[in-house]
């Protein structure tokens, strides 16, 4: 049996945001699950996927950046995303207690997600981007340290068919292990550049290829696979990479 639970979660100034958990009695950990910049947490790719991470026994909390509550179509300058990055952290941590933590998203929530995981291991310097109050970031830093890795649903290298790596600069601050999961054919993502950057980060990295996937993760009929085998192939995927990850530390 799985639940779903609305909730309102508190992101500083910006006020409130809408959120989703979704949890499968069987739940194994949490997911943070962050959308792209185009569609808010309720669009069909978030919640197939919320779906079939819970058939792999992953909980996820979706929620809205403020932009998009705010029915906006521009998202907010730093620091405001990773506030709500944090802020999501925050309030998943306390509604599971129990279960291990993980955060991420699509696109655009998966890279302000690893943003605000290379801020906070910046102390100072996530002092001043996290909260005004230090208390609050206090708090944020709490709760992303309980965050086990990061997960990225297509993480957005750079523009479309505009190469460049310096949307990953930040990663080579985050002390997590990350699960990069891309299309062959995704346009924000040319892998002769984001393998390299896989490779350097060594063991915090996984890559899994989806082949003549997109960035929304169809893929051709030559694939030999459909849109919705696809999405179980990813959540499948998490699930062992999260399981490996939970076992690791145990040990």
């Amino acid at each position: 049996m799985t639940t779903e639970k609305d909730m309102r979660i508190g992101v500083g100034d910006a006020g409130e945001v809408s959120a989703i958990l979704l949890r499968p009695a069987d739940a194994r950990c949490l997911l943070v699950l962050a959308h792209g910049a185009g569609a808010g947490m309720r669009h069909s790719f978030m919640e197939e996927m919320a779906e079939e991470l819970a058939g792999a026994k992953v909980a996820t909390l979706r929620f809205n950046f403020p932009y998009m509550e705010q029915r906006r179509k521009v998202p907010d300058r730093a620091p405001v995303p990773t506030e709500a990055v944090l802020a999501a952290v925050r309030a998943a941590a306390e509604a599971a207690p129990e279960l291990p933590l993980f955060a991420g998203g699509k696109s655009y929530g998966g890279r302000m997600s690893s943003q605000a995981a290379a801020d906070i291991s910046q102390v100072s310097a996530a002092t001043s981007r996290v909260s005004a109050k230090t208390s609050q970031a206090s708090a944020a830093r709490t709760s992303l340290s309980k965050v086990r890795g990061l997960v990225f649903f297509g993480f957005p290298l750079h523009p479309p068919d505009q190469p460049s790596t310096k949307r990953a600069e930040h990663l080579a601050q985050v002390k997590l292990p990350m699960l990069f999961l891309q299309g062959t054919r995704d346009k924000l993502a040319d892998l002769s550049l984001l393998r390299p950057i896989c490779a350097k980060l060594g063991s915090r990295a996984t890559l899994h290829i989806i082949e003549t996937a997109d960035h929304s993760f169809h893929v051709l009929k030559s694939s030999g696979k459909t849109d919705a085998e696809v999405m179980r192939e990813m959540a499948r995927t998490v699930g062992d990479w999260t399981d490996k990850i939970i076992r690791q530390e145990s040990e």
